[in-house]
């Protein structure tokens, strides 16, 4: 029965610790496969995230003039929204928090006609272009 147990053990190499060289070799294999795979995943999303936000305070200031407008029975706005621009109509009629905004907007006729950074120390859209018919994208 010793014998045969002894036998037995030897087969699952009962009493050796480690991994093989082998078994270390697939396992790096698997994790570069893998981060192969996810990296670009992970990059392109990177990149989107600038153009969204961007897009969302566009957004954000379209409805803020819309609001004021709402408020005062304009038909049409035209004036600057920004942080460094003027403010023609006071904070207190905007949901917008101006200190906060990365871009100048001119509004024309209740509609943001242009967007532009170049004013802002250290905006956040640098490298972005605003289109009325698009919005913000990415500069080839």
């Amino acid at each position: 029965m010793k014998k045969f147990l002894k036998k037995f053990l030897k087969k699952f190499r009962y009493g050796e610790k480690g991994f093989t060289l082998i078994e270390l070799l697939v396992v790096v294999a698997i994790l570069g496969v893998l981060a192969a795979v996810a990296v670009p995943n992970v990059a392109k999303f990177i990149g989107s995230g600038k153009v969204e936000s961007a897009n969302t305070e566009a957004h954000n200031v379209q409805t803020a003039v819309i609001a004021h407008m709402a408020d005062n029975n304009l038909s049409s706005y035209t004036g600057t929204v920004g942080p460094a621009g003027a403010n023609p109509v006071g904070p207190e009629k905007f949901m917008v928090n101006y200190a906060s905004l990365q871009a100048d907007y001119t509004i024309t006729l209740s509609e943001i006609a242009s967007a532009d950074y170049s004013s802002i120390t250290n905006s956040k859209w640098t490298g972005l272009e605003y289109d009325r018919t698009t919005g913000w994208t990415e500069t080839p």
